[in-house]
Order: structure tokens, then C-alpha cells, then sequence
């Protein structure tokens, strides 16, 4: 029997905007019209090359610090970066910010760092300005159930 597929969400959630963000992921990744796909849920700075060796697909999520990633994300990147490189190429990955103004930085620094691993953009990074309201949630359902 084949394993079943798996996706790992790595986060950095130190904010209630944040925090309601990734509730609205799991419950979308998780929902129980989804079948066959394990969720593997890690926080940035816990998550290990191991998680991203057995995984099939990345979620990743991060705030907007001072115009770019926070830094656990990017603590994860430079952990995982070497001894993933190879045998990750191709594998589709999504990305959720959030920022208070703008998120342009932040989304270039991950998409760089994910075109240097070879990961495939699997739809646009979901950007969220401001207040996370039903229409941000809604967006971050999906974006889960969709990953």
C-alpha cells in the first residue's frame, strides 16, 4: 500500500492576525472532504530537514518583518536549504503572509530562496494587508484545502 501524501505547513505565527491566519488553513487542510493527505503542521524555527525530506508539498507562512520574511522562516530556509536541494526539486510549495502595509519584500525573499530549491509555485502567494476579516479567512480556507 502507498504511503499516503503529505503536506507540511511551516509557520511563523507570533501574532493574533497570524494566528487566525493558520486556524483557517488547518480547517481547510484538514476538512474531511479531503481525503488521503496527511497534514503535518511545524512551527518555522522547530521544523527539521527530516519534515521536508517526507513531505510531498509545503505550505509555508510568515509575517512581514520590517519588509521582509521574519526571521524564523528564514532560520528555517538556512537549516533545510543544503540537505533538501536535491531531493526536493519540483515539489510544489504555496506561500501566506501577512503584513500591516506592504508584503512584497517578504514574498520575493521565499520565492527566491524556493526557485534556488528547484520547489514548483504551486498558485500566487496569498497576501493579506491589514485586518484579517471572513474574506481573509475564507481566502486562507481555501489556500489550505487547495495545498
Amino acid at each position: 500500500m502507498a504511503a499516503m501524501p503529505t503536506l507540511l505547513i511551516v509557520h511563523h505565527t507570533p501574532s493574533p492576525s497570524m494566528q487566525a491566519m493558520l486556524e483557517a488553513m488547518l480547517a481547510g487542510a484538514r476538512d474531511e472532504a479531503i481525503e488521503g493527505v496527511e497534514v503535518v503542521v511545524r512551527p518555522a524555527l522547530a521544523a527539521s530537514a527530516v519534515d521536508v525530506l517526507a513531505a510531498d508539498g509545503y505550505l509555508l507562512g510568515t509575517p512581514v518583518n520590517i519588509g521582509y520574511m521574519s526571521g524564523a522562516l528564514k532560520h528555517f530556509f538556512d537549516q533545510i536549504y543544503y540537505p533538501c536541494l536535491d531531493a526536493t526539486a519540483g515539489r510544489p510549495y504555496a506561500l501566506y503572509v501577512h503584513g500591516n502595509s506592504d508584503t512584497t519584500g517578504a514574498i520575493r525573499g521565499v520565492e527566491t530562496i524556493a526557485t534556488g530549491l528547484k520547489w514548483k509555485r504551486l498558485r500566487e502567494p496569498l497576501s493579506i494587508v491589514g485586518e484579517v476579516d471572513a474574506t481573509a479567512r475564507e481566502a486562507c480556507w481555501e489556500l489550505g484545502a487547495m495545498a
